[in-house]
């Protein structure tokens, strides 16, 4: 088991992202669920590229911010393309690879090609008059 585990509330649709977000990701599954006596998910445990986490059905008081996200490292543009897709179905693209679910959980969605520091406008000008 790894030590540090990201644990994601949710209103009451957990069952619902983590069988979305395990459908889009390889080497995902559900762990475990524990249910509440009316049947409905309580919490679970799921893994997204072998990352495990912790979903809970915790009621409206708490929502995500852009304050935490998931930084998917993509290898080529046909994967940024793909998740882009799938996660912005339901959810609002944002600037710079950043991007919110359905479930109002932020993503970035970044190729890993993407220098992420320091921005250098000479080599984008070139990559970009190379394809056009």
């Amino acid at each position: 088991m790894q030590k540090i585990t990201p644990f994601l509330w949710f209103d009451n649709q957990a069952e619902e992202a983590i069988n979305y977000y395990v459908s889009i990701f390889n080497n995902s599954k559900i762990i475990n669920v524990s249910r509440k006596p009316d049947g409905s998910l309580f919490t679970a445990t799921f893994q997204l590229e072998g990352q495990q986490f912790m979903a809970l059905n915790g009621g409206p008081q708490f929502k995500f911010t852009e304050a935490i996200s998931l930084f998917v490292d993509c290898k080529d543009q046909q994967e940024v393309d793909d998740l882009w897709d799938k996660l912005t179905e339901g959810g609002e693209e944002q600037a710079c690879g950043w991007l919110k679910d359905k479930f109002g959980l932020s993503w970035q969605i970044i190729p890993s090609a993407l220098q992420m520091v320091k921005i250098d406008v000479p080599a984008l000008q070139r990559a970009y008059e190379g394809v056009a």
